[in-house]
């Protein structure tokens, strides 16, 4: 029997993915969890692995395609008996797969509290959690499809008069009245609503297809991806029109993906959070001493050892000195929620955009196994296999400007959080030991944090002592 595979709802909240790259292709035998496809959310990118034994029939969706949840993108062969396009036994996901067969789960709840940005939502809705960034709750219900046909007469025309077929009910007259006012010329025809879904809207702005001018096929004149598709490979007559002058002089690229949610959340942060910043240089040159003869260590033979891990261990050290840092605001309960729990997240570069990731209970860890860590993290992160999993339930972040030759910056706090440390480059500036000038290996460290949840006495106390232990690890020992 023949058995689609839908896409399906990694458990992010999301509506839709990206097909980055197949692992098959038609003809191809697979086996049951064989990864078959990665796609690309607005989180990260992840591999989804197939749940039958058999003989791939064929790819329904191409690399780069944007796919709506539930739709089928690659259809096996079984020699299982059962329906074509059956769903999954009970207890399996909607794709056919059991619910452990698929992808990584962010934290359940308890792993982070419940109700604040990032963390899981309540039963009733579903929530996105991010790539180190959360975003707002929404709810799991769809909008009830629009069955109404719509009034395309002139606002306040009188119907035409007939015996037998009266005239077709206006859908919402209050938001004909609004289109017409709007995208109508003042002299101009009347406005025609437009009936076609969010994904088909969005298909056709980014194929510059006009809307307003196709003819639906699907129920009550609905427009379909097909129409669009269609409407977009009829050949066009040349003209010089301004957007394709400006090809010629600029690149425009999509944002999508995880440098879309990227963008939201920093602008959600950037004007929710009231940011202060602080900045504090310091002498490392104790620091950069001790990575030296850590990396002599056995225990750090098979780890990176950087001057990444004693500013992560400071922090840590700092965060249990002031429980308030590593807290959260919550906006509903008006509450500042204080974390018993310290997951530590790593502001990292890659080509698809900013991934912050995070160490789970990095307060717990050895400095040989905090190393260990935060190593994987990154090497994982630059290779794209980050899981939503590894990016949700942050508690505090560091960014590192310092590897990009960066002395400091104003780093905005990630969603969820109350603060964020960027790590600034470790250079020779002269510098006063002693009443005497000397060479000295100087850093500049930057904390930027929510003024709602931590005061600038506080902020300043603890960037004062992330400091002190730079200058002198010694007091990472006397203080933890």
């Amino acid at each position: 029997m023949r058995r689609e595979f839908k896409l399906p709802d990694v458990g992010e909240g999301l509506t839709e993915a990206e097909i980055v790259r197949w692992h098959v292709k038609s003809g191809d035998a697979v086996k049951v969890n064989q990864i078959v496809v990665e796609i690309e959310t607005a989180k990260s990118i992840v591999e989804l692995p197939i749940p039958w034994d058999g003989v791939v029939a064929g790819l329904m969706a191409e690399e780069g395609q944007t796919v709506d949840v539930g739709l089928p993108i690659i259809a096996v062969d079984t020699a299982e008996a059962g329906e074509p396009g059956e769903a999954a036994a009970p207890g399996g996901d909607r794709t056919g797969a059991p619910a452990e067969d698929l992808v990584p789960r962010p934290p359940e709840e308890g792993a982070v509290e419940p109700g604040v940005v990032g963390s899981p939502a309540p039963k009733e809705e579903r929530q996105a959690v991010l790539v180190g960034y959360g975003v707002k709750t929404s709810s799991a219900k769809r909008r009830p499809r629009k069955t109404a046909p719509v009034n395309t007469a002139p606002v306040g025309a009188a119907a035409p008069e007939s015996p037998t077929i009266p005239a077709p009910p206006v859908a919402n007259p209050a938001r004909t009245e609004v289109l017409s006012s709007v995208t109508a010329p003042q002299s101009g025809p009347p406005a025609v609503a437009v009936l076609a879904k969010p994904p088909v809207r969005k298909l056709a702005k980014d194929l510059g297809v006009d809307l307003a001018a196709l003819r639906g096929t699907g129920p009550q004149g609905s427009i379909t991806r097909e129409d669009v598709h269609a409407a977009a490979e009829t050949p066009a007559a040349p003209a010089a029109t301004p957007s394709t002058l400006a090809s010629e002089t600029e690149e425009r690229i999509p944002v999508k993906g995880v440098r879309k949610m990227t963008a939201q959340a920093m602008v959600a942060s950037a004007f929710t959070a009231p940011h202060v910043t602080e900045f504090l240089q310091v002498d490392a040159t104790e620091t950069m001493a001790a990575v030296r003869r850590l990396r002599a260590v056995p225990e750090f033979a098979e780890v990176k050892v950087s001057p990444l891990l004693l500013v992560a261990k400071a922090v840590l050290v700092g965060l249990a000195r002031y429980p308030m840092i590593n807290s959260t605001w919550d906006e509903p309960a008006q509450e500042i929620v204080v974390k018993r729990h310290v997951n530590l997240g790593i502001a990292a570069a890659t080509p698809r955009g900013l991934l912050v990731p995070n160490v789970k209970g990095a307060h717990t860890l050895s400095l040989p196994a905090l190393a260990a860590g935060l190593g994987e993290l990154v090497e994982t992160a630059r290779a794209g296999r980050t899981q939503p999993a590894e990016m949700s339930g942050g508690t505090f972040t560091i960014t590192n400007v310092g590897v990009f030759g960066v002395d400091a910056g104003t780093p905005i706090i990630n969603p969820g959080e109350s603060a964020i440390l960027a790590f600034g480059q470790i250079r020779d500036l002269p510098w006063v030991v002693d009443g005497e000038l000397a060479v000295r290996k100087v850093t500049t460290l930057s904390l930027s944090f929510d003024h709602r949840v931590i005061d600038g006495e506080l902020g300043s106390l603890f960037l004062r002592d992330v400091g002190a232990m730079l200058e002198d690890p010694l007091r990472m020992l006397a203080w933890s």
